[in-house]
């Protein structure tokens, strides 16, 4: 694991870039409110995607400053066109990197950084190659969702009645390959036994399918799959 610094203006965002051995993909977090590249479930969710050999860069969307303000007004959480700016431009930062240029590029996205995720998507069409949702925000995107191009694994805990609805609603909207995942008996953070283990092995799947592909099966994502929908509702052991 390496600490980086992205430099953006006069912000500074603090990251953690993990880069496994021929790997072919980064993916980048847009972790939720109130949270930073310190989140334990996070950080457990790029343990496991590092396991399956993707690359993965943590960073924090506010800054020391701004994270202190948001702490005590809440203003920066659902400003979702800063989130969107830091994403974008860490983004941009990933592909001038010696060492992370060629690699495709997908999101993880929790509450509103779930939000922020398909907006930056939506933005960096060629760029980006999926996106995962965990217990995210995706009505937050807003006009962009019919925009989105990248495969999008929409991941909500079962117990997590509106968040649910928002999801679904969300999902109506997009055009893209997009699947609900619901996990049983699981609640916003899915701290129950087993829950957060579904959710990294979701995501990792997700991505080793859709940034691990060859040219041609990427170019092949065509008006067949366009448009897709699909609902899965999983199970977790005790």
């Amino acid at each position: 694991m390496q600490e980086v610094q992205i430099q953006m203006g006069p912000a500074v965002l603090s990251g953690n870039l993990t880069i496994p051995e021929n790997t072919v993909a980064l993916v980048l977090f847009a972790h939720g409110s109130g949270s930073s590249r310190h989140s334990s479930r996070n950080q457990f969710v790029a343990r496991t995607l590092n396991d399956a050999g993707l690359a993965t860069l943590l960073f924090d969307l506010l800054t020391p400053e701004e994270e202190a303000i948001d702490m005590r007004t809440r203003e920066h959480r659902f400003n979702i066109s800063l989130l969107v700016e830091r994403l974008v431009h860490a983004t941009r930062w990933a592909k001038q990197q010696k060492q992370t240029r060629d690699l495709r590029i997908g999101y993880f996205g929790s509450s509103t950084g779930g939000g922020a995720a398909l907006v930056a998507a939506a933005e960096l069409l060629q760029d980006v190659g999926a996106v995962v949702s965990r217990g995210g925000r995706p009505d937050l995107a807003g006009d962009a969702l019919p925009r989105v191009q990248a495969p999008t694994l929409l991941i909500v805990g079962g117990n997590d009645d509106i968040v649910i609805e928002l999801n679904e609603m969300a999902r109506d909207q997009m055009r893209c390959e997009v699947k609900l995942e619901i996990v049983p008996g699981a609640t916003h953070l899915f701290e129950e036994p087993g829950a957060l283990e579904k959710v990294a092995k979701l995501a990792s799947d997700w991505f080793s399918l859709h940034l691990s592909r060859n040219d041609e099966c990427l170019m092949a994502k065509d008006d067949e799959i366009l448009g897709t929908r699909q609902f899965t509702r999983v199970s977790f052991g005790n």
